[in-house]
């Protein structure tokens, strides 16, 4: 099987965590993410929910042997309204600098099984908004929370663009504000029937024991399939605080899931739909060192 890395599109993004957290070797690639597919079950409640349209998802970002049976949900859903554009936020874990939202505006990002190219028009009408949205290549280059999500959208949704967001807004009123500004323009594309679609990139708890990482997902599933951006930030702030055994965080992605939930909201989506839940160690982690993962959609 060929597809690989496009030479001829210079100012591509090239994978950055190829081999690490899947396969570099396309064949091997297109086979894991294949059965993954596969195996997802969506559920006649989610599928139901979805019918007359699907606003976005929230997916973990894990290695795929770890969380992709569980990402693989929300993308085998996708799969089934087939968007033009996915936008896609992402979490911040490298770039230090960011403060606001950085903007991938145009070109493709290269993975093993081929491009994914950038919407450029609508990561323009994005950028236009103005602060705290921004063109901000940079701030993409080492980040793994979208690469890892590429793979399902080259063999699930082939001929999908995206939009790469790369999420550094904080998760207080500056986000909440900057979500709301995202939501109320792509509620205008999907009116005037550009099929759009927001992807949240989040994994849940890190590194309690596996009983922790549970209870987390499940105190905080309920007011994230709400879309409540506020109360999610409160929850999740109080929860990572509260000493619990091993925790970092409550959400890794908090202030992706922050934004995205406001532009949820105000693309108007219906009650989010639970469609997985696990954690690293059903995968085959250790049980006292675990990361949570969830996914959800939201319909509209």
């Amino acid at each position: 099987m060929t597809g690989g890395f496009d030479a001829a599109i210079a100012s591509a993004r090239p994978p950055a965590v190829a081999g690490s957290f899947y396969p570099a070797d396309a064949d091997e690639l297109a086979g894991l993410v294949d059965d993954l597919l596969a195996t997802a079950r969506p559920g006649d409640d989610a599928v139901t929910a979805t019918a007359a349209g699907l606003a976005g998802i929230l997916v973990p970002h894990a290695g795929l042997a770890y969380s992709g049976h569980v990402a693989a949900v929300a993308w085998r859903l996708v799969a089934t309204v087939a968007p033009t554009t996915i936008v896609m936020l992402g979490t911040n874990h490298r770039a230090g600098w960011l403060r606001g939202v950085g903007v991938w505006d145009a070109d493709a990002w290269l993975t093993p099984l081929g491009a994914v190219e950038v919407d450029a028009d609508l990561a323009a009408r994005i950028v236009g908004l103005g602060p705290p949205f921004m063109v901000d290549r940079a701030a993409h280059r080492s980040e793994h929370s979208l690469e890892v999500q590429l793979p399902f959208v080259r063999r699930a949704l082939p001929g999908t663009r995206i939009v790469p967001l790369a999420i550094s807004a904080g998760r207080g009123e500056l986000a909440v504000r900057a979500g709301t500004r995202l939501g109320a323009l792509l509620a205008e594309r999907r009116a005037a029937g550009i099929r759009v679609c927001l992807a949240i990139s989040t994994d849940m708890a890190h590194y309690p024991p596996a009983t922790i990482a549970t209870f987390v997902t499940e105190e905080l599933a309920p007011v994230i399939l709400g879309s409540d951006a506020a109360e999610l930030a409160r929850q999740e702030a109080e929860i990572s605080g509260a000493g619990l055994r091993g925790m970092a965080c409550g959400m890794c992605g908090i202030e992706p899931t922050v934004l995205g939930l406001a532009a949820l909201r105000a693309m108007g989506v219906g009650p989010g739909v639970r469609l997985a839940a696990a954690t690293s160690a059903d995968a085959g982690g250790p049980r006292e060192r675990t990361v949570g993962y969830f996914a959800a959609a939201f319909p509209g």
